[in-house]
């Protein structure tokens, strides 16, 4: 098989309908969209959630809890995490998106306390949960809040 022998699977590919070109065309007269009313007009139709009249799904759901505007997001690093740097590495922002540990910073990086640390490094971040500090610190690193 060569690559101009491909071809679609047979009517899985539809001509393209050709509106408002005459009778010919196989749509002509009201061009496919049926005799008057809202949706033949020219600008016609309903707008997005219109249930025609009825109230729609979106005002008859009830609103539910609070959405805080102020409110800070934090990339989560656990120190379990920071186990794979060697010792006396300077770990930041940068170098934990550079790692992969990290997609983006948000507001900050917030460094928790869930597994062991071996490696000596200074961990440079925006925030330290007090496990994560004390492990930090066991292993003879530091914490250096930015």
């Amino acid at each position: 098989m060569k690559l101009h022998e491909l071809s679609p699977a047979p009517g899985s590919v539809a001509e393209r309908k050709r509106i408002g070109r005459g009778h010919g065309s196989g749509n002509g007269k009201t061009a496919g969209k049926g005799h008057k009313g809202q949706k033949a007009r020219s600008g016609g139709g309903v707008r997005i959630g219109f249930e025609g009249g009825q109230m729609p799904l979106t005002r008859r759901i009830p609103k539910r809890g609070f959405n805080n505007i102020f409110a800070k997001e934090y990339s989560i690093v656990n120190v379990s995490d920071l186990s794979k740097f060697v010792d006396g590495t300077v770990v930041d922002t940068e170098m934990l998106i550079a790692s992969g540990l990290i997609k983006k910073e948000n507001d900050g990086v917030k460094v928790l306390g869930n597994g062991e640390l071996t490696s000596k490094i200074t961990v440079k971040a925006a925030k330290f949960s007090k496990s994560a500090v004390e492990k930090i610190e066991k292993a003879g690193g530091k914490a250096e809040v930015i």
